[in-house]
């Protein structure tokens, strides 16, 4: 495996724009070669986020259909949401899971953590599998009720065709979840 280049040195760092959700900061670099540049980035809240990849039955996956205000449209994903101040990742899915969903998971399954643009944002999100699901329901922040839609796992990749299933985590976390599938730890109990 090569070696990591140097990271560069931060010079300055200040927030250039800000929203009610978002900061952007503008870092002035120098880097290991001498040669200088200014990068934007999102600023993380350091808090991450979840999503879910829920197994109902052994037979279905669960999905929400939600409104996307980035493409004005309602897309098609599995649960997920942040994780609020001071809590675990496991506790944040279960949560997200119940107030998306409305259902809660015995067990979760850790998949994969992933960056969305590493180049721009530093928020990763931590996937599970959500496992030995039961009914329950917490109020949630969406504006309105989320369409709950029981995928057959059997025509999972079917989803790919579907034209509101877009978002890249989403689909990223489909493939990761058939993979643990094909492997399933549960068959050894």
């Amino acid at each position: 495996m090569a070696k990591s280049a140097e990271k560069p040195k931060i010079i300055n760092a200040e927030i250039v724009a800000q929203s009610r959700f978002f900061k952007v900061e503008a870092l002035d670099l120098c880097f290991s070669n001498g040669e200088q540049r200014r990068y934007e980035r999102m600023k993380s809240s350091g808090r991450g986020a979840v999503m879910m990849v829920p197994i109902h039955n052994n037979e279905s996956l669960i999905l929400v259909r939600e409104y996307a205000a980035g493409t004005h449209s309602y897309e098609l994903g599995f649960p997920k949401g942040l994780i609020d101040e001071g809590e675990q990742a496991e506790v944040a899915a279960n949560r997200e899971l119940m107030e998306e969903a409305g259902f809660g998971a015995k067990q979760f399954y850790p998949l994969k953590s992933l960056q969305l643009a590493p180049a721009y944002f530093a928020n990763a999100m931590s996937v599970f599998i959500a496992d030995d699901l039961y009914p329950q329901t917490l109020p949630g922040d969406e504006p309105e009720p989320l369409e709950v839609v029981y995928w057959p796992i059997k025509d999972a990749l079917q989803l790919l065709n579907e034209p509101d299933f877009n978002e890249a985590r989403s689909v990223c976390a489909l493939m990761l979840a058939l993979k643990w599938l094909e492997t399933d730890p549960r068959k050894g109990v």
